[in-house]
């Protein structure tokens, strides 16, 4: 049974063990659903302030006297911010609960919004647009502390779906808010862009309100900084993020430069790449779960390896679509490779929890008291999540970063893609050597390696 508490302000459940198949039955399953579903609705209102400026830079008309290489570095600062705050909301969660920091970074979002509503207009400084962007990065961090949170709920056997659920719902806040702004061109034009603050600012005080009322904390989740500083010496922290960059990193790279990518490289208008540029995210976003329920069934190595194959083959296939100058090739290949960034982020992320799962087992076998290895394996998934989260959304500052330069230069985003090609390329390398390989020694405390099957 859970015992919880008022202590600190907040509701706390003090006991909690998913592993126990008779607690998970009786109270922890209905339990952890509930926080699933109101941290879903937290994290898909952070994804939409994040790539909120994705949105605005499409209302940004000669009027605005912002250049293509500006609107660029709008989205590539947007990106840093979320990418650099992950680390401490990831600490936020242990320090203040998931459910109150849930409640915190909720009412967060709330200051790019409100601050949008006053500047969003012909004749603010390219430098306010710059601080409005730093703003919007806010909204990154909540993905971190989601995945932490959500991540300590759920049993080993349900890792998978569950952090693909919270981790798609969550992405589909991309595609919903480009999908409001393409409904506000549509119908209102490009001179009405605070429509979309209107829409959103009452849904944040909502997300607030109701993670107040339906979600819990965790006591046995305490600020635990040995444990980040302990999964920053494990070798496999590096290689997750290094995978994670290629696959959550290209879904929020991609998606916050499709549209200018469209507008730049075929000449389509905002309304034009409007009605196209919503597509991907929300097929990235529909696809994660999915990846997270292949990797529970035969493996995140092997759902990772060949999805990045896939990466590859759809990024050469923009290399050719642009040279061809087909715009239809060109947007279906890149529709494609949102739907394998989505399965990749679920396959990657389900692979940190099975790696530690992994290394408890094999600590227990060898004498270790069971109780205490699969907290610490708790404890050190949640941290890598966090981390991971981080460095892999630096990705996509490169991926905007790369277009930018690409387009600066040669006024085509060719060169980009290139670079694209051989990044994926090696990440389907590094998986196959570190996973796959028939050679790879299974996970020990010395053993760096995991058999295919075990990830």
């Amino acid at each position: 049974m859970t015992t919880e508490t008022h202590a600190r302000g907040g509701r706390w459940i003090e006991h909690w063990d998913p592993e126990d198949e008779s607690f998970w039955q009786a109270t922890g399953k209905k339990i952890a659903n509930r926080n699933l579903w109101f941290s879903i609705l937290t994290e898909h209102i952070g994804f939409s302030m994040w790539s909120l400026m994705s949105v605005l830079v499409l209302f940004m008309g000669p009027a605005y006297h912002i250049s293509v290489s500006d609107k660029f570095l709008l989205t590539s600062a947007a990106t840093f911010v979320g990418s650099f705050v992950r680390i401490p909301y990831t600490f936020a969660v242990a320090r203040f609960g998931g459910r109150n920091w849930t409640v915190i970074s909720a009412m967060l979002l709330l200051i790019p919004t409100i601050t949008a509503a006053f500047v969003m207009k012909p004749g603010t400084s390219f430098g306010v647009f710059l601080l409005l962007s730093v703003l919007c990065g806010f909204g990154g961090g909540n993905f971190a502390s989601s995945m932490s949170n959500i991540n300590t709920f759920f049993p080993e056997k349900a890792k998978g779906m569950a952090l693909g659920l919270n981790a798609g719902g969550g992405n589909l806040g991309v595609a919903v808010v480009q999908l409001v702004g393409l409904a506000i061109i549509a119908g209102a034009g490009t001179a009405a862009p605070r429509i979309i603050l209107a829409v959103y600012i009452p849904l944040i005080v909502i997300a607030a309100v109701c993670a107040a009322l339906f979600m819990d904390n965790i006591a046995s989740v305490r600020n635990d900084r040995k444990g980040m500083r302990e999964v920053m010496k494990d070798a496999h922290t590096w290689v997750m993020s290094f995978l994670y960059i290629g696959t959550f990193g290209s879904f929020i790279g991609y998606s916050f430069a499709f549209g200018l990518v469209l507008q730049n490289e075929f000449g389509r208008t905002p309304l034009q790449a409007a009605y196209v540029t919503f597509l991907g995210p929300l097929l990235g976003s529909l696809s994660r779960p999915v990846g997270g329920w292949l990797a529970d069934r035969i493996g995140g190595g092997r759902v990772t390896f060949w999805n990045f194959v896939g990466m590859a083959v759809m990024t050469a296939l923009l290399i050719v679509a642009s040279n061809m100058s087909s715009l239809a090739l060109y947007t279906t290949a890149f529709i494609v490779l949102f739907v394998l960034t989505g399965i990749g982020n679920g396959s990657t992320y389900k692979m940190i929890p099975a790696i530690f799962k992994a290394k408890a087992k094999a600590a227990i076998a060898a004498g270790a008291d069971e109780a205490a290895e699969l907290l610490r394996a708790r404890k050190l998934s949640g941290a890598l999540i966090g981390l991971a989260g981080a460095i892999g959304a630096l990705g996509g500052v490169l991926i905007n970063v790369a277009f930018r330069q690409s387009f600066a230069a040669v006024k085509s985003g060719t060169p980009a893609c290139i670079g694209f090609l051989a990044f994926y390329a090696a990440c389907f390398v590094v998986t196959w050597v570190v996973y796959l390989r028939k050679s790879a020694a299974p996970v020990s405390e010395k053993g760096l390696a995991l058999a295919g099957s075990q990830v």
